[in-house]
Formats: structure tokens, C-alpha cells, sequence
């Protein structure tokens, strides 16, 4: 089975918003719900990954409105942000203290593949949506501390370093304002700490200042072709071609609104178009640029996968499409775990 190393889950909002004091040992020992947990990963052969927290968002809507013109979610307080942002990080923390041995936190990329070696489960700590970070960045080394590695400075949303990309289809990724003072700033902190900074959910112009504010390679950690799916989630080809000109990465999104050429929140959505996503990113990346960043547990994704469980079915399409075993083990897994190695030095 080829191992799969992923960009993005939800999995620790999923099991934060159930209010249970049994949420680590519902990961652990599975509890069938939503796409992701140990069980299910190890059936799926899904070996680890970059684990979002996510403050969540005030508003509610359903994913059916993302093919509509919405305008940003309302900006969220900090304080908020800052408790739902470590209490996320304490249940990642008691995850791994409950597993006796079988997850790891992953700080370095040797890390990683120390980890899978030893058919434990490397977790990376990633932060998507920074609202947890003041302007004048108090909160980053302390986050860095407990383990942070990768980070997105913004959502859907706007905060103190930029607006975000609303949810729109069809759309540019051209939708508003670029980083802030504060937000460039964040970005090139970041770079001198070795932290990866995630474009994904990026304005375009968002995304050219974080390219302009620092020399590390690009990476959108859940995102797609817009040629593909005109999504203003989804990236167009200069963006594409500059990613590749820094030697950085792009992970494959499931969620269907952001695969789908018509934009539809289907999940009979076939590996068809996951395929034509994936020759469109490899053109242009190359082989060592394109990755899996699944978004399971954040998003509606095709029913052929249906969970972690499901990724071998995935797997076996690329292969028979004509990407090869060597090729579809980049893409699964060992181009994250080379990118990661490019940034953070290990």
C-alpha cells in the first residue's frame, strides 16, 4: 500500500466542537464519524499529515452556499480565537499522550519519516486562520513552542493580516485586498522562524505579497486548478507557475465545489476530475510540486472516498490513470515530506 502523507484535515474542530471529554480517545480508538480517525487512517494507509486548528466561524451556513457570490464571514474576536485555539492544541497534545506511542508530534521533517518508519502516526501542527496572533505578533513564539510549523495567516474571513478569499463560484481568485502591515510582517517572521506559510484561502493579492515578502517556497496546502474549476478557492496558472518557480507545493483539495468545472457540492463526483486537477498541477509543478491535501472533515468530498478508509481507492486511480507507482508515492506522500524538509532545514 502506498503511504499517504496529507496537508490538511479538520479533524481536531470536528472532535473540539463535540464538547466531549472523550474526544482523544474517539480518535484513537475511532468513533465512525466524519472522514478521519487512527483506525480509519490506518486502514487507508494514511500515515500522517499537517492537523489544522481552525477557529471556527461565527456564521453558519451550509456548503451548498459556496456556489453562490458570499460575501467574507464576519471577522472573529481574538480572545475567542485564542481559546478555541488552544483548546484545539491541548486535545492534539492529549491525542498524543493517550496513544502510548502511536502518534508522534512532528517538529522536523526527519521527524516525519522517523515516525513513519516506526508505524507510528506523524502529526504536524498547522494553524489555519491566525486570529489567535495579535498584530504586532505576540503569540507566535509560544505557539512555535508547543509545536506550531506550518500556518495560514488567514481564512474566508479578514483579521488583523489580511481579508481572505470568499467563497464564490464562478470567480477569480482576484476578490480583494492584499496582506496588511501586520501580515507581511507575519510572513516574513515566519520565513526567518522556519515556519511554512499556507496561501491557501488567500486573495491573488494576498497571495503575490506573500511571495514578495519572503523567499520560501510557496505552498497552498488545499487548493486546486482554477482552469479546471473556476472556483475563487482555486488557483489560476501564474500563481501555479510562480509556486513552481520557488519549488514549492500544492495540495490536491477533495471538497467537490472546488473539483467540479460546474461548481455543484456533489459527492457522486468521480476521480475523473480529480485526475484532470492532477495532470493540470503536475504540467505546470512539475512532479515534485503536487501533493494530497484532502480537506476531510472540512468539507463535502467525492462519495468514491468517503473517509481515510478510502484513500487506496484514490490511490489505485492514479495509478491506473498512468501516473505509476513512482509518481502517485510523490504525490501521496513524499513530496509534503520533501517541501517540509526545504523549509524547515531537517
Amino acid at each position: 500500500m502506498i503511504p499517504v502523507f496529507d496537508g490538511h484535515n479538520d479533524v481536531l474542530l470536528r472532535l473540539w466542537l463535540k464538547k466531549n471529554p472523550s474526544a482523544a480517545s474517539d480518535f484513537l480508538n475511532g468513533d465512525g464519524l466524519g472522514h478521519i480517525d487512527l483506525p480509519r487512517m490506518k486502514i487507508g494507509g494514511m500515515v500522517g499529515g499537517l492537523y489544522a486548528i481552525f477557529p471556527p466561524p461565527i456564521r453558519t451556513f451550509s456548503v451548498d452556499d459556496f456556489s453562490l457570490n458570499q460575501p467574507l464571514d464576519q471577522a472573529i474576536p481574538r480572545d475567542s480565537a485564542q481559546h478555541s485555539t488552544f483548546a484545539m492544541l491541548d486535545l492534539l497534545d492529549e491525542i498524543v499522550a493517550q496513544s502510548q506511542g502511536a502518534v508522534k508530534l512532528c517538529l522536523t521533517a526527519s521527524d516525519i519519516s522517523s515516525a513513519i518508519a516506526q508505524q507510528k502516526h506523524a502529526m504536524v501542527f498547522h494553524i489555519e486562520g491566525a486570529e489567535a496572533i495579535g498584530p504586532d505578533l505576540e503569540g507566535l513564539e509560544e505557539l512555535y513552542a508547543r509545536g506550531l510549523r506550518s500556518l495560514g495567516p488567514v481564512w474566508s474571513r479578514p483579521n488583523c493580516f489580511g481579508e481572505g478569499v470568499p467563497f464564490r463560484f464562478p470567480s477569480s481568485p482576484d476578490t480583494g485586498g492584499g496582506l496588511t502591515d501586520a501580515g507581511k510582517a507575519l510572513v516574513k517572521t515566519c520565513a526567518q522562524m522556519s515556519i511554512a506559510v499556507d496561501c491557501s484561502h488567500m486573495t491573488e493579492a494576498a497571495f503575490w505579497d506573500t511571495a514578495k515578502a519572503s523567499d520560501s517556497p510557496l505552498v497552498a496546502s488545499h487548493s486546486n486548478a482554477h482552469a479546471v474549476a473556476p472556483s475563487s478557492r482555486n488557483l489560476n496558472d501564474k500563481q501555479l507557475r510562480a509556486i513552481a518557480e520557488r519549488k514549492g507545493l500544492v495540495g490536491l483539495n477533495y471538497a467537490t465545489g472546488f473539483l467540479r468545472e460546474d461548481g455543484h457540492w456533489n459527492v457522486d463526483t468521480g476521480f475523473d476530475v480529480m485526475l484532470q486537477h492532477l495532470d493540470h498541477l503536475v504540467d505546470i509543478l512539475g512532479e515534485d510540486g503536487v501533493g494530497l491535501g484532502s480537506d476531510f472533515d472540512g468539507a463535502r468530498i467525492p462519495a468514491r472516498i468517503g473517509s481515510a478508509a478510502g484513500l487506496p481507492n484514490l490511490i489505485d486511480a492514479m495509478i491506473t490513470h498512468g501516473f505509476g507507482q513512482k509518481l502517485t508515492a510523490k504525490i501521496a506522500g513524499e513530496n509534503w515530506i520533501n517541501l517540509l524538509s526545504r523549509i524547515w532545514g531537517a
